[in-house]
């Protein structure tokens, strides 16, 4: 038999199948027959019929109430309501300044008076007449936006620091409900890619902000914000890529690459417009504030670790400003590599050591009046050891000023406790 033979049989029955199933449908069949016929028919329909329900295919329906989708698993369910979680809390950032009005002016970079008039009328058609210039004049517009999310009932906003960079920007925020509000700039961290912004409002909706020392590789990460400043609570998926990363790495919404440390890698997508929205396990827990992208790549972001920003956080609600917490030393990353060629007793922590932007301990800091010196090797803080994945610049970073941190040193193989009271970064550092 011949394929063309065998395509025209197949298509032939399909056709018999379906003109019987209509036929099958009309109200002139009794309920009760029961053929082979009806049953075939019957095996082919049941895929399109929700149990007790009406066929997918149907444009007719029996009620007017909306019926959400209903999730197919365990892991579905835990993003939707994660998600459902933080939404209310999450908000869009504006950036509004006055911007030059450009106007075209006069160009008399050609002068053509010079020409016989048949040599002025030929250039003057094919040279420009007038070119783009500052009419002086401004006009208040939108420039930027980003992401942040709520965290205090009365209007504390975290969010990214380069969102809100420009002290000479107008913010304003619109909330989840649609409601839109001036913004005030309390605090930019000098440390960190971390602002705090304050508005006028009571009774707001808060994340919950979670751990991120205790974050997994493949764990899930959801990312909310303001994508592309246009789409506001857009959700992307993913899982938790990388901790502790220390990367060249530009804004969502810039072309300028900055180094950043301790930052969670995922590859839930952190798009233009998503800086400073909160990165959420399925606690719908904040664990991190989307900061950034790797330039060079695609769905690679990073996101500081929720415990970085606790302490400024806490420093804001206390003092109106963020204080960062300040040791004092300058320090060189120990691995196994530094410590077999410089012949050092262990291979983590972090050793003080000068370079050429200032000594190993600075003067008067917190950490020479503990007596740290050169060479030291610090190995924890406060029971947290330093290695690959806790550099000691972000452990010091969760702790608030004149807060005790207690550090073990290993002065040449030697260990010894030494209890520091952490100082207020000063101006400049």
């Amino acid at each position: 038999m011949t394929r063309t033979r065998k395509a025209t049989i197949i298509a032939i029955v399909v056709v018999i199948v379906v003109v019987f199933g209509v036929w099958l449908r009309k109200p002139h069949i009794p309920a009760a027959v029961s053929n082979p016929f009806i049953t075939f028919w019957h095996d082919i329909r049941s895929p399109l019929v929700p149990k007790g329900g009406r066929s997918v295919l149907s444009n007719n329906s029996s009620s007017s109430a909306t019926v959400l989708y209903q999730p197919d698993n365990d892991y579905e369910a835990a993003v939707i309501a994660a998600v459902q979680k933080a939404s209310p809390a999450v908000v869009s950032i504006t950036v509004s300044e006055n911007v030059p009005i450009i106007e075209n002016c006069p160009d008399n970079s050609f002068d053509l008076n010079g020409l016989d008039p048949e040599f002025q009328q030929l250039f003057g058609d094919i040279l420009p007449t007038s070119t783009p210039c500052d009419s002086g004049k401004t006009e208040f517009q939108e420039v930027g936006g980003g992401s942040g999310f709520i965290i205090s009932p009365n209007g504390l906003i975290l969010t990214n620091k380069h969102v809100v960079s420009d002290t000479n920007a107008s913010y304003s925020v619109l909330t989840n409900d649609g409601k839109t509000y001036t913004a005030k700039v309390l605090a930019r961290d000098s440390n960190q890619d971390l602002a705090i912004l304050k508005i006028n409002a009571t009774g707001l909706p808060t994340v919950t902000l979670g751990d991120s020392n205790g974050l997994q590789l493949g764990q899930t990460a959801i990312a909310i914000g303001n994508a592309l400043g246009q789409f506001s609570n857009t959700v992307s998926v993913g899982v938790v890529s990388g901790l502790s990363r220390t990367v060249t790495a530009a804004a969502p919404d810039s072309d300028i690459p900055e180094t950043i440390t301790g930052v969670i890698q995922t590859d839930a997508a952190i798009n233009p417009g998503n800086s400073g929205g909160p990165l959420l396990d399925l606690r719908g827990e904040v664990i991190g504030i989307d900061t950034a992208i790797a330039s060079d790549a695609q769905d690679i972001g990073f996101a500081i670790p929720i415990d970085q920003a606790k302490s400024a956080i806490s420093s804001v609600e206390a003092t109106g400003q963020i204080q960062v917490p300040y040791l004092g030393v300058r320090y060189v990353p120990v691995d196994a590599d530094l410590a077999t060629s410089q012949k050092l007793p262990i291979a983590y922590g972090a050793l003080i050591r000068g370079d050429a932007d200032g000594p190993a301990v600075e003067p008067g800091s917190p950490a020479a009046k503990a007596g740290i010196q050169t060479g030291d090797i610090i190995e924890s803080v406060s029971g947290e050891k330093i290695d690959a994945d806790h550099d000691l610049g972000n452990i010091i970073d969760q702790y608030n000023v004149s807060s005790t941190v207690v550090l073990v040193i290993n002065r040449k193989g030697k260990e010894m406790t030494m209890p520091v009271v952490l100082a207020k970064r000063p101006a400049g550092i």
